[in-house]
């Protein structure tokens, strides 16, 4: 982990979101959320179902039982519209309801309800970089 990670390079400016969640504290639950994470184990529908609604790249981080998403989109993206349509996409529900099992949150939470979207409140750059 202190190699650090490479991040995608793109030919446009993107907008990043970072979201949090806390998953149940037990151990084995938290594997079996790993588990289902692994690219030979996440569903193709909801891969496909993410970049549908215009996530350029996603990425969870995990640290006990408490996991950071980092979204990257086109500058034009509106939230509020893609986690609309996500949740009507085919499979979308029963992956939520899949993964509710490791997640403390309510039963038959899309992942709207599940995940809490952070407030940026430090940014280092100074070219023109906006904190909102």
């Amino acid at each position: 982990m202190t190699e650090g990670f490479r991040v995608k390079k793109y030919d446009q400016p993107v907008k990043r979101y970072v979201e949090t969640m806390d998953l149940k504290d037990e151990p084995e639950l938290i594997g079996r959320y790993r588990d289902a994470h692994r690219r030979e184990n996440f569903w193709p529908e909801i891969k496909a179902g993410i970049k549908e609604v215009g996530i350029l790249e996603m990425e969870e981080y995990i640290i006990g039982s408490r996991v950071v998403m980092v979204i990257e989109t086109s500058l034009d993206f509106d939230w509020d519209k893609a986690m609309e349509k996500l949740a009507r996409l085919p499979r979308q529900q029963e992956w939520e309801d899949y993964v509710a099992v490791f997640q403390k949150c309510k039963e038959g939470d899309t992942s709207a309800g599940k995940w809490q979207l952070m407030e940026r409140m430090f940014y280092l750059y100074e070219d023109g970089g906006e904190a909102r």
